[in-house]
């Protein structure tokens, strides 16, 4: 990479393009920076705790994302108005959108984030992948030019052999994505993907390669700036996923041999010099059971993940963005890395039910602490977790002196964890640091689906409510036996002067249940939108059948048939917002 001679600009005030706790993680070290900090929000985000962080916070629409966080000459106007110097797009919406990026540094403003060429060379997987090759990096065996018909896919198919993956382009995060293990499911998944990544990307473009089973997801942070500095600060392992989206982060990786190590770490910087990149990024590869490892993508952006990194080498990464810039050097050249971290992502979903997300109000929200632990979060009690956004209620960070220790931390910090008012991924972190195979390092990407059974967990996740009484919450300390106790009951609320209520518990959107009597009605599992319809009536259809498919806060949702029978009557169709309970078809 040739260094830029561009003079220094100073940022003495920066707008968070963002919501929730990057946002308010962002905001907090502008601050620290000396920094004015500008927050955005939508309708629905109006109370929202990064809104109160920041120094002065602009509406920008109503709550769907694509009227609010993705309006992108809105968030330009709001700058302008408040007389922002630079604008941070955290992660998501429109952290990777080149043109974005392009139309900040047009409208004079600083983008804290790398060049646009480096977006859209890494923005695209095709693109990304011929990149690697050129840089003599090792990719996944595959096609390098989007698919072209349904035809192409099967004779790739059979030149690879399944299982493959079909992916989005220019997708991320598990978006696009399917996995193929036979001809028979191969067209419907590479429809499936061509949506998904229309609805996410806005680019339907897909394209194949060989499915590597049961491998670790490592991924290294680089930094580089206008310098000539590229730095490799260390892998990450995040091999921990449910339809691959990641839950447990940890650095430095398990049993990963220090060769190793330092061999993806070349790699990466080898990404990083071949788009000419600039500010924080991570190169993110597969490691296959021989330990051959392959590139898969690079995030032109913060990660979510990237507290662990902040935890073993003390260096604020988002500081350093805005360092880097404004045109500075880095303030280091090879950080010392010290102990373990781990990342425990704190999602509205129901473990017992897949994974399901569950959008509600949060009733109760209590953080743990102690030393050697980090709760990034945008929440408190009251907030509203929205079917609008993804399902990332906070993030749990644990430091220890070794892995042993931040699995201690961890299990004690995820047991001090209060969250009532929508089912929590807390249960099921807990669970997955009592699984052998995690505990020995030698878990992979489909450990959590395949090989842990997480039915019958139970958490409760609200009050009793009964008619329309107002509750509140009650803790009393009892002591039995000598030992003390803390009670928490729910008691009809005191009056106000007139007599009235102050206020009434939120109620809790519940999956609907099925018993012998309503088997063949078919309910929604929770508040969306169909995407895509499988049977009409008069079709025949087996207990597991798929009926149609639900989308909610960003994830597509099969809903199955639970009974053999016929579908006398179809009540959705293909565009059809729906909420919790209501009926999608009727089986005989």
């Amino acid at each position: 990479m040739s260094p830029r001679v561009d003079a220094p600009r100073s940022i003495t005030s920066v707008l968070v393009a963002n919501r929730g706790e990057i946002a308010v993680r962002v905001l907090r070290s502008a601050k620290e920076m000396g920094m004015r900090t500008i927050a955005v929000y939508s309708e629905l985000d109006r109370d929202a705790l990064h809104t109160q962080v920041a120094d002065e916070a602009w509406n920008i629409g109503p709550a769907p994302s694509s009227e609010s966080y993705l309006d992108s000459h809105r968030i330009l106007r709001v700058a302008k108005e408040a007389g922002a110097d630079a604008i941070h797009p955290g992660y998501g919406f429109l952290a990777e959108n080149a043109d974005f990026a392009a139309e900040v540094a047009d409208a004079g403003l600083i983008w804290v984030g790398p060049p646009p060429e480096a977006i859209i060379m890494m923005g695209s997987k095709i693109t990304a992948r011929q990149a690697a090759i050129e840089a003599g990096v090792p990719v996944v065996p595959g096609t390098s030019e989007p698919l072209a018909s349904v035809e192409d896919a099967f004779a790739i198919a059979a030149e690879f052999g399944f299982p493959v993956a079909v992916k989005a382009a220019h997708g991320g995060g598990g978006k696009g994505l399917r996995i193929v293990g036979d001809a028979a499911a191969l067209q419907g998944a590479i429809e499936g993907a061509k949506r998904e990544a229309e609805a996410y990307f806005g680019d339907p473009e897909v394209y194949i390669e060989k499915y590597i089973e049961k491998p670790r997801h490592i991924e290294a942070q680089i930094f580089a700036d206008d310098h000539g500095h590229t730095v490799f600060l260390g892998e990450r392992d995040c091999s921990l996923q449910r339809r691959h989206q990641k839950l447990i982060e940890e650095t430095p990786a398990a049993n990963l041999p220090d060769r190793q190590r330092r061999a993806i770490g070349r790699a990466a910087i080898q990404m990083a010099k071949a788009c000419d990149y600039r500010g924080a990024g991570t190169v993110e590869f597969l490691v296959d059971s021989d330990g051959n490892f392959y590139f898969l993508e690079m995030n032109t952006r913060l990660q979510v993940e990237h507290t662990v990194t902040e935890m073993v080498t003390g260096i604020d990464l988002v500081q350093e963005q805005l360092r880097v810039a404004s045109g500075l050097p880095l303030s280091f050249t090879s950080p010392d890395r010290t102990g373990h971290a781990m990342e425990f992502r704190i999602n509205a979903e129901d473990p017992a039910e897949g994974f399901i997300p569950h959008p509600g109000r949060i009733v109760d929200y209590r953080e743990p602490a102690g030393f050697g632990v980090r709760v990034d979060s945008g929440v408190t009690t009251g907030s509203e977790i929205s079917r609008y956004y993804d399902t990332l209620i906070a993030k749990l960070v644990v430091w220890g002196r070794d892995r042993d220790q931040a699995i201690a931390k961890a299990k004690r910090a995820l047991g001090e964890f209060r969250i009532l008012g929508v089912p929590t991924t807390i249960p099921a972190h807990l669970v997955m640091l009592d699984n052998e195979t995690f505990r020995r390092g030698r878990h992979h990407t489909a450990l959590v689906e395949n090989d842990i059974d997480f039915t019958e967990l139970v958490q409760s996740i609200h009050p009793p409510v009964e008619g329309d009484e107002a509750l509140a919450r009650r803790d009393m300390t009892v002591e039995i036996s000598g030992r003390r106790y803390t009670v928490t009951f729910w008691a009809p609320e005191a009056p106000t002067a007139g007599g009235r209520p102050r206020h009434k518990p939120p109620r809790l959107a519940r999956t609907a249940a099925v018993t012998s009597d309503d088997a063949g009605i078919i309910t929604a599992p929770m508040q969306g939108t169909i995407v895509k319809v499988h049977v009409e009536a008069g079709d025949r259809v087996r207990s597991g059948d798929p009926i149609c498919v639900l989308e909610a806060m960003k994830m597509e949702n099969e809903v199955r048939s639970q009974v053999d029978g016929e579908v006398i009557e179809m009540k959705v169709r293909p565009g059809d917002t729906i909420s919790t309970g209501q009926v999608i078809a009727v089986i005989r």
